[in-house]
């Protein structure tokens, strides 16, 4: 059977290839449609295989709240073009919903899960499968899944369209009063970027390397050079504190009310609720973070392209 139109077409609906590709698959394949899908999966299987080893900093990171659960995924692409594509939103939204009923516990295990949206198909293989059809590589990078088992509430917050997303985790009542808290501190969260929950939460060994940063920059400062030890050491323990104030999300000075600091603003609404409120955990995701972008002059990839 010859690849006509209708079969390039229903080929084409099926898979998402190209139209040439589809084409070619039904000349190779006689016009078989089923054995046309195989062929442009294995081909397209294998064009996958090619872009992974490109860079992929750019996508979104998607979030989902249900109930008790929430989930929040990153999943990248190689354009901003492609992160902006309704096929591709689809695609990061059935991850983040796989995510909030997943047991995985990082993303190499969540690849190898079942994916529920195919038929026996894993992630990883659905995953290939979608670089197939959109051209480009991409990447479920990382993910967080929170479940609360006390009384309370799971505040999120998404700024730019997926460029930053954060989860905030509070126990306390279910309330309009602590539900705007919430969004307040995502949106703070999302600006200033807190490493840590409260100091006790930083890591023993990062507060020493710090200090012993600030102590040695202290002493070769030669402003400092009649100073005794002691009024040094306090200065090197202040610029610590202010250091830790910045990182840690509940020594921050309140971004709306700057008279108070985080600590103090959740104290409040506490006393306006008439409960105790406490801020558990959070996460915030800025898509492509730490992900080094291959800079190309555009002339250059041009002429690249006509030499090839």
């Amino acid at each position: 059977m010859a690849a006509t139109p209708a079969l390039i077409r229903e080929l084409r609906e099926l898979t998402g290839s190209g139209m040439s590709d589809c084409k070619k698959a039904l000349e190779e394949t006689g016009g078989d449609i089923k054995k046309a899908v195989e062929f442009l999966r294995e081909k397209g299987l294998a064009a996958a295989e090619k872009k992974s080893g490109r860079i992929a900093a750019e996508g979104v990171v998607g979030l989902q709240v249900a109930g008790n659960k929430a989930a929040m995924v990153e999943v990248n692409s190689e354009t901003d073009f492609v992160a902006k594509n309704a096929d591709f939103m689809t695609y990061v939204g059935d991850v983040v919903a796989q995510v909030l009923d997943s047991k995985s516990a990082d993303a190499e295990a969540f690849l190898q899960e079942k994916w529920a949206k195919g038929s026996g198909e894993t992630v990883q293989d659905a995953l290939k499968g979608k670089i197939a059809t959109i051209g480009e590589n991409l990447n479920i990078r990382r993910f967080v899944r929170f479940e609360k088992t006390t009384p309370g509430v799971i505040c999120s917050y998404v700024h730019g369209g997926g460029k930053i997303g954060v989860l905030l985790d509070i126990d306390g009542p279910d309330s309009e009063p602590v539900k705007e808290m919430g969004y307040n501190l995502c949106m703070q969260i999302a600006a200033l970027f807190p490493r840590y929950l409260n100091v006790s939460d930083v890591d023993k060994d990062f507060i020493e390397s710090e200090r012993k940063i600030l102590d040695t920059a202290a002493k070769n400062d030669p402003a400092n050079a009649s100073k005794p030890p002691q009024v040094i050491e306090k200065m090197v323990e202040g610029r610590l504190n202010k250091q830790l104030k910045e990182i840690c999300l509940m020594e921050q000075e309140y971004v709306k009310d700057t008279q108070m600091t985080v600590k103090g603003y959740v104290e409040s609404v506490s006393k306006e609720v008439g409960a105790e409120i406490k801020l558990v955990r959070f996460a915030c995701f800025e898509k492509g973070e730490g992900i080094e972008k291959k800079q190309e002059d555009f002339a250059e990839e041009v002429a690249k392209a006509m030499q090839g």
